[in-house]
């Protein structure tokens, strides 16, 4: 009888797992996982402890009920060292949790990262004592939706085994640095809001978009977005339609509008920076650069040019405690792509009645999310119809729109943003060229019509300059008198397009389009000499 299958945190088959069944305190069965992870055994309907051992992975103990007709998807947790901050937005002052796995003892170590990494604490090393008593195990199933649940088995309500971090007075990005005795390492993030604000200027960390990318149990808004697959994967390549069917979108494939939960109670390996990394280092891999790695790049500029700045997750934007009318300008960088609605229309009143705002990224603002629980998010899957940003064009145009994920009875993102993202320019990069040489977002730089800037970039996904990775251009729906200022030079004129416009109510909007752009801040002078332009202007509320 196929009992169910055993797989990993990625949703990888385990083969050759052993597993024990026990019945009135006796063992009945022992079996083997196959290649694909089945689980078979001859036995009777009824309830089992079963507990599953293989080397590299904590040994799990649950309790099944086996009917012969219900199949169990049973998960391990390998023994490499992760973590993870709940809640993972805070304001100064406030507790949260670590939640760290680690099979050996560890030592646990806050700080913030600014200009540089800077040490804040030592929070201490934690092993409980008892052997493996800093392992963790994950949920069977689809956890993806519902967080891994860590430190709510075993722990008690004994104060010796609190594991909360209290924020420190300062806002700004933190994270926490897990080092054990087998020498591993991982880092991971807690955004610190103010407890009141403090500067003029608030930025907003991405951090719908962190979870949207996040496959940490086998699922994120790109792989399996619409649900597991009844058998784990062997090879990725040969199963996953999004490799075996060129036409195949994730997007298409559920018809209730919006895809299951994605927690935000996951560890998020791709926003890991490693131990001793200076923010003018390269960008290694392929999440870094459109993650908090890449934003942190931004902080790191504004402290080196002395600005002061205030610091949100996008959860807060939505739920009101990022007071927008109580700062001049709002920041938003390299790769916004989720928001809710609340968050759009906030912003875009916000504008209107005399706010700044810098869209430091590309591919903003392209798919709605709502949030079902405090703890996780769902990405909206309809497409918006004619009138929209991303609205129906030929499918046959080079320059075609990709099809937005927001909802088409909010105003389109072109109409706040001025640009929008297409398919041309995807995955190249490339400099700048200056479009129009007398405007004041150039002062200072020497530029004539037709120059080059935005060469240097620590961007290692799409290296080549500060127009890449995704880019946006002006939209046919962006407000009257949005002037293109620079267009990067990427092929297939599937350059950035970097807009000003002026809104009605007194407010202003700066637009680059693109990913990359962040990534030269700190390495390329006329990229920060403008982007200094346009944040100075912005502070003194000129237009």
């Amino acid at each position: 009888m196929l009992i169910g299958y055993v797989s990993d945190e990625r949703y990888l088959a385990l083969a050759d797992v052993l597993v024990e069944f026990e019945r009135d305190g006796r063992s009945v069965a022992v079996v083997r996982s196959t290649p694909r992870g089945g689980i078979y055994a001859d036995l009777e309907a009824g309830r089992y402890r079963v507990t599953l051992v293989k080397p590299g992975y904590g040994a799990k103990l649950i309790d099944l009920e086996l009917d012969g007709a219900h199949m169990h998807q049973l998960r391990l947790l390998s023994d490499h060292l992760l973590g993870y901050m709940w809640p993972r937005w805070v304001r100064a002052g406030e507790r949260a949790e670590f939640r760290v796995h680690s099979v050996a003892p560890y030592r646990l170590s806050l700080w913030r990262y600014g200009r540089s990494q800077e040490w804040v604490r030592l929070l201490g090393w934690f092993d409980e004592h008892g052997p493996l008593a800093t392992m963790q195990v994950t949920p069977d199933g689809d956890y993806t939706q519902i967080g891994v649940q860590w430190n709510r088995r075993g722990y008690g309500s004994s104060p010796h085994h609190s594991q909360l971090a209290e924020a420190p007075t300062r806002s700004g990005l933190y994270y926490l640095h897990a080092e054990n005795e087998r020498g591993e390492f991982f880092s991971f993030p807690w955004v610190v809001a103010p407890a009141k604000p403090t500067a003029p200027i608030a930025v907003l960390a991405s951090t719908n978009t962190w979870n949207a990318y996040n496959n940490f149990g086998g699922r994120s808004n790109y792989i399996n977005a619409a649900g597991l697959p009844n058998v784990p994967i062997v090879n990725a390549r040969l199963e996953l339609p999004r490799y075996q069917d060129g036409t195949f979108s994730e997007w298409g494939a559920v018809q209730d509008n919006a895809f299951p939960p994605l927690s935000f109670e996951r560890p998020e390996p791709g926003n890991v920076v490693p131990r001793g990394t200076q923010p003018t280092d390269p960008i290694a891999g392929r999440l870094a650069s459109s993650l908090a790695p890449a934003e942190w790049r931004l902080l790191a500029w504004l402290e080196r040019e002395a600005f002061d700045y205030d610091y949100y997750a996008e959860a807060q934007l939505h739920n009101g405690t990022l007071d927008l009318d109580a700062y001049q300008v709002l920041i938003i960088s390299v790769h916004p792509e989720y928001w809710t609605r609340p968050m759009y229309e906030l912003v875009r009143e916000w504008a209107d009645r005399g706010g700044r705002l810098m869209y430091l990224g590309g591919n903003g603002l392209n798919c709605e999310v709502e949030f079902p629980t405090r703890s996780a998010m769902r990405c909206k899957t309809h497409l918006r119809a004619e009138g929209g940003a991303l609205g129906m064009h030929d499918p046959n145009d080079p320059q075609r729109y990709y099809e937005s994920r927001f909802h088409r009875t909010v105003a389109p993102e072109a109409s706040l943003l001025g640009v929008v993202t297409t398919e041309t320019g995807i995955m190249t990069a490339a400099p700048y060229q200056v479009r129009c040489a007398d405007h004041w977002v150039f002062r200072g730089t020497g530029l004539p019509d037709g120059a080059i800037f935005g060469t240097a970039s620590l961007h290692e996904r799409c290296n080549g300059g500060a127009s890449g990775h995704e880019t946006d251009k002006l939209s046919p729906h962006a407000p009257p008198g949005s002037i293109v200022l620079a267009k990067g030079l990427n092929p297939d004129d599937g350059g950035a397009e970097m807009v000003y416009h002026e809104r009605s109510g007194g407010g202003a909007v700066f637009s680059v389009g693109s990913i990359t752009y962040v990534s030269s801040l700190l390495v390329d002078d006329v990229i920060s000499r403008i982007t200094r332009n346009v944040l100075e202007r912005f502070l003194r509320h000129e237009a």
